[in-house]
């Protein structure tokens, strides 16, 4: 967790003026029994009632300008750990936003948003708690036990006795809740997860009548984080009673001796009074430090949980300078590439050489699993080669700066994604500053004009989480207007069409011929009269290709073609 610290640099002069604030609140805590004392011994012992006025406004004044130091210290200390907090969840949002693809299914979607927010509230809370202890509780202890010695050093015995007794239960009780405090961090992820699943397949639950299953699975995750938590907070709700139990033993045993003490002449009855309060100081600066052992573990299993994330590199770095020759644009060119998935026994794809050109239309097609998707996924560097390279106008995808390789593509992927807002901010997500003539050009090509004016508000019609409000087909061509509006050198429709009936799919690509002539188009796709009129088609068989060339060299060629085909259109439809 110390680690973490260092975003507290930008807060320094508020941490410092929490530990001094908090240092002046400990020193009016500790004056204050003495005062006492003497209001008792010299004031009403002797009967001096313009001492024990004049001392007793003293204390008012100690008592009150305590109070403001608190107070003072409780808003800094929730100023500078919130602002901690904000930092910290700015640091980890940015470090993921450069993850690739191989990152996020490594931690996983759940446990990053629970790092991100479950795991930073716990560290931020502990971090007010820190604050106002750390300097409160060292100086309260040592403090009171140097003022109880002063009082009376024989009396101060009683506490060598109880001390040992309040801090070996501390110790025990806590060492017994930090593992568990650590496992409850993971079943929240596991709870997170499970709920994710459940409200975002809820369509395929439905369909399978599995809702029975995922409440079990739902219930089964959400006892088992019940259950922990219950079993630790029955070990730290053992701490307060021990707690108490020993304060009070304590505070019976000092008034039983401190009164012998009295009566032998040896003590004064105000600074028993005064070491009574000093002992039950020490040993609530004990309390707090014990509640800071309750909070601490589970906020350093937090802690690990973050530094983590922070700490792993992006297997893809973003370290390219070179910038594309001024000669070439939208030149796709794949040589010799290889690539395997983290783990997987065999290569997505293999020895896979190839190259598309501006004004043309490239065409993937092949079975499942065969690495269409894979294949384009390399062209935006989602993923990075094992061997082989990646060039885009003649220079390796590595070697150029993402920014600059990513403006250059119009990506439509396999599953269409919006966010929640307007249409025409789904849109202009591909390009910020497009016009509203772009917008609804875009739209009009991609064949979306007709239901977006069918709509209520036309283009200002609301999209909502995940665009549940909108049917596939329209996703998709929403997906593919955003594309559009970007005017990329490169577009690249990962299976963007299979939503579309045969129509629409005819209407569209036609439309987009027009409007790619001097762009370099890439498409997967599944259906053979998607690629029919492409300039050339890369076959996948098996994670390599099988045969590359337009559609009536392939029918001659190439069998997994052929296949493909007579699997899809009738003997009329080809010929």
């Amino acid at each position: 967790m110390l680690k973490l610290f260092r975003y507290l640099k930008p807060y320094w002069i508020l941490v410092a003026a929490v530990l001094l604030l908090v240092f002046f609140q400990t020193l009016s805590e500790l004056y204050l029994p003495t005062l006492m004392s003497d209001i008792v011994d010299k004031g009403v012992v002797k009967g001096d009632t313009d001492y024990i006025w004049r001392v007793g406004g003293t204390m008012l004044l100690v008592a009150l300008g305590g109070m403001a130091c608190s107070i003072a210290a409780s808003f800094f200390s929730a100023k500078s750990a919130s602002g901690f907090g904000k930092l910290l969840r700015g640091k980890l949002f940015k470090h993921v936003s450069n993850f690739s693809l191989e990152e996020f299914d490594k931690v996983g979607t759940a446990s990053l948003i629970t790092r991100t927010t479950n795991d930073i509230t716990q560290v931020q809370q502990v971090m007010i708690m820190i604050l106002r202890m750390m300097v409160m509780a060292p100086m309260m202890c040592i403090g009171g036990i140097i003022m109880a010695v002063s009082k009376d050093a024989t009396l101060s015995l009683v506490l060598v006795v109880i001390l040992p007794v309040l801090v070996g239960a501390i110790f025990l009780i806590a060492g017994k809740g930090i593992p568990l405090f650590k496992q409850i961090q993971k079943k929240i992820d596991r709870l997170n997860l499970v709920m994710r699943e459940g409200l975002t397949g809820i369509r395929v639950i439905r369909s399978f009548n599995r809702i029975s299953h995922e409440s079990k699975r739902f219930d089964a995750a959400n006892w088992d984080l019940t259950e922990t938590s219950i079993k630790v907070n029955k070990i730290m709700a053992f701490m307060m009673p021990v707690m108490m139990i020993v304060m009070n033993l304590a505070s019976v045993a000092i008034i039983w001796y401190g009164g012998l003490r009295i009566d032998k002449g040896h003590m004064l009855v105000g600074d028993l009074m005064a070491f009574l309060q000093y002992a039950m100081q020490i040993m609530f600066s004990l309390i707090m430090v014990s509640m800071m052992f309750v909070m601490i573990p589970r906020a350093s299993a937090s802690a690990v949980r973050i530094n983590e994330v922070l700490d792993m590199a992006p297997v893809i770095k973003d370290e390219g300078t070179k910038r594309p020759a001024a000669g070439h644009k939208g030149y796709v060119e794949f040589r010799n590439v290889s690539f395997s998935y983290p783990g997987a026994e065999q290569p997505a794809v293999q020895n896979i050489s190839f190259s598309a050109k501006p004004g043309e239309v490239t065409a993937i097609i092949g079975g499942t699993g065969s690495g269409k998707s894979t294949l384009i996924s390399l062209i935006p560097r989602f993923y990075d080669v094992d061997e082989g390279s990646v060039l885009v106008d003649g220079t390796d995808v590595r070697e150029m700066p993402q920014e600059v390789l990513r403006s250059k593509i119009g990506f439509v992927p396999q599953k269409a994604v919006l966010f929640s807002g307007t249409i025409n901010e789904n849109i202009r997500y591909g390009k910020e500053d497009a016009t509203d003539e772009e917008v609804q050009h875009a739209a009009r090509i991609a064949q979306a004009s007709d239901f977006i004016a069918e709509m209520e508000q036309g283009f200002e019609s609301p999209i909502s989480q995940g665009g549940t409000n909108v049917s596939g087909g329209q996703k998709q061509r929403l997906s593919i207007a955003r594309a559009l509006v970007r005017n990329p050198e490169i577009y690249i429709f990962d299976d963007s069409f299979s939503a579309l009936d045969f129509k629409t799919d005819a209407k569209l690509r036609a439309a987009l011929k027009g409007e790619t002539q001097e762009s370099t188009v890439i498409i997967v796709a599944q259906r053979v009269s998607t690629v029919l009129d492409a300039d050339r088609i890369i076959v996948m068989n098996e994670s390599q290709i099988a045969g590359i060339g337009n559609h009536r060299e392939l029918m001659e060629t190439c069998e997994v073609y052929k296949e493909i085909v007579y699997s899809q259109l009738s003997e009329e439809e080809i010929a």
